[in-house]
Formats: structure tokens, sequence, C-alpha cells
């Protein structure tokens, strides 16, 4: 058991997931610059709210359904390849791109090494 593949791991990334969501849905004032800054369409902004509750419930399953739980960290990573590419494309190598890079490391590894079965 690592904690890479912890259900806790799994569960405490839903809950950011599930607050990210709520800060895209409303938008906070420095997620709407960024998404400004990084040239996001109007027309995609309120898909992003919806994928990122919807990752908080698949990462939720991880106990119940762990292969829905691997497929959600897999689309997490296409979704952080996307973002960090959102950045490069618009020559944002501030700090703002670190968490892009992190989040699409880690969910990489997720999806590669699996939950650990109960």
């Amino acid at each position: 058991m690592g904690v890479v593949t912890s259900s806790k791991t799994y569960a405490a990334l839903a809950v950011f997931q599930a607050g990210d969501a709520v800060a895209c849905a409303i938008p906070l004032a420095p997620i709407e610059k960024l998404l400004n800054d990084l040239g996001v369409p109007a027309g995609v902004r309120p898909v992003l709210p919806v994928a990122k509750a919807a990752s908080a419930l698949g990462l939720l399953s991880v106990n119940r359904f762990p292969a829905l739980a691997r497929l959600t960290t897999a689309m997490l990573t296409v979704y952080f390849v996307v973002a960090l590419g959102a950045h490069i494309r618009a020559r944002d190598f501030s700090v703002t791109a670190i968490p892009a890079a992190l989040f699409l490391a880690l969910f990489a590894v997720m999806t590669a090494k699996g939950p650990d079965r109960a």
C-alpha cells in the first residue's frame, strides 16, 4: 500500500476536485483571470465544473469500483495534458503552470499503479 494508491489519497483528491468544481462554477476571480489569460473560450468554461464534479465522483468510487477510479485518473491525466498545453500555448511559464504539471504527473502515476485492492 502506497500513498499514491491509497483510497485516502483518492478521497482527498476528490474533495479537492469538488472544491475546484465549485470555484469554477462561481467563478472565483483568480480562476476567471487565469482562464482569460490562457484564452479558454467562453463556451468551454461551463463544462469545467461539470467535468471536475464528475471526476470527484469517479475518484470517490475507488472502494466499490476501482476500475472506474482508475479510468477517472486516466481522464484526469488527459485533462491536465490539455491544461499544461494551454499554459504552453499561451507562453505562461509562471508559477500558475506548476499545479497543472504536478497534477499531470500525479494522475499519470496513479493511473499506472491503480488503486490499492481492498
